[in-house]
Parts: C-alpha cells; sequence; structure tokens
C-alpha cells in the first residue's frame, strides 16, 4: 500500500502504452494543499521518539514538512517518467478504473523489460492510492509536538517521490 509504488507502476503503463497520465483524485486534492510521509524519515522519527525521552509514550503526526499542491506535483512526476502530464478533467478518474485492465499490459511490460514481478496486484494498490487522493479535502498535518521537542529532521516531497522511483528501477520493480 505505498502510493509511490502504485504512481510509478501506473506512470510506467502510461508511458508503454500511450495512455494519458491523468490525476486519479479528486479537484480538492489537485488544487488544495496535502502532505506527505518518506518512509525514512518515519524511520527517523520512530527512532528518535524511542531514543528521547521527552517523546516517550507520546503520540506523534509525522510528515515530510513541506506541502504541496497535486497540480504542480503531478507535473514533476510526470516529467521525471518522460510523460506530459493529462489536463486535469474536474474530475478525477480512479486509479481502479484505469488499472482495470491493466493486468496483462504489466506483464507483458515486466517481460520485456526483466522486471522482477510481473505480477499487477503485487506491485499496485490502486484502491489505497484512490482512497488518499479522493478525499474531498486539504490535508495538512502539524509536526509541532515533534519540533518542540527537538525533531527537526525535514524531507522534500518531490525528492522522496523522485529517490523511490530511482530505487525501484535500480531493483528492477520498474523499468
Amino acid at each position: 500500500m505505498n502510493m509511490g509504488v502504485t504512481l510509478a507502476v501506473y506512470a510506467t503503463i502510461c508511458r508503454e502504452t500511450g495512455r494519458p497520465f491523468l490525476f486519479p483524485g479528486s479537484d480538492k486534492q489537485w488544487n488544495g494543499l496535502t502532505d506527505m510521509t518518506d518512509a525514512r524519515l518515519l524511520a527517523r522519527h520512530l527512532e528518535w521518539a524511542t531514543m528521547t525521552e521527552a517523546a516517550r509514550n507520546e503520540a506523534f503526526n509525522v510528515v515530510n514538512g513541506d506541502v504541496f499542491r497535486w497540480s504542480w506535483m503531478w507535473k514533476r512526476l510526470a516529467g521525471w517518467f518522460g510523460l506530459e502530464p493529462a489536463a486535469y478533467p474536474d474530475e478525477g478518474v480512479p486509479l481502479e478504473r484505469q488499472l482495470a485492465d491493466a493486468s496483462p499490459i504489466w506483464l507483458e511490460i515486466a517481460k520485456k523489460y526483466q522486471l522482477v514481478e510481473p505480477n499487477l496486484a503485487l506491485v499496485s494498490s490502486a484502491w489505497h492510492t484512490d482512497a488518499d487522493l479522493g478525499r474531498p479535502i486539504e490535508v495538512v498535518t502539524d509536526m509541532s509536538k515533534s519540533r518542540k521537542l527537538g525533531f527537526l529532521d525535514y524531507q522534500a516531497t518531490d525528492e522522496s517521490f523522485f529517490d523511490l522511483f530511482a530505487r525501484l528501477r535500480r531493483s528492477r520493480i520498474i523499468p
């Protein structure tokens, strides 16, 4: 259930088939502010919370520390894959619908590029990405509690995506 992996698989399918790279979410997500959490930052936060006395037995929000709009992030993601993003159609087209027929397509892509996983269901979770991107509200998370207690790490979200995509390519998850 990793949005980044799912988007990488989706972008790969769009590039290989010529399908439009359509944002699958709501207009609120497209236009509104949102934030994300890089798993590496989350791991650092978990380690910090276990080693910091004041953080023990406390609940925290954990996000990268920046905010963005999908209306500009989508273009950046498309660019990484050599795609032109499709214009937002005023209403998102969920990935579950866009990828309903994509299992045999992914199988062919996996064969063509000798990828390690030919099963689309094991490398993507369209339903999960649709749930996140389909929210009808802005999502901005407050890290003040962590900051006050000394956790100051930051991770730019676009770099999180690009780092993940590069790791997926090196691991032969995507071509």
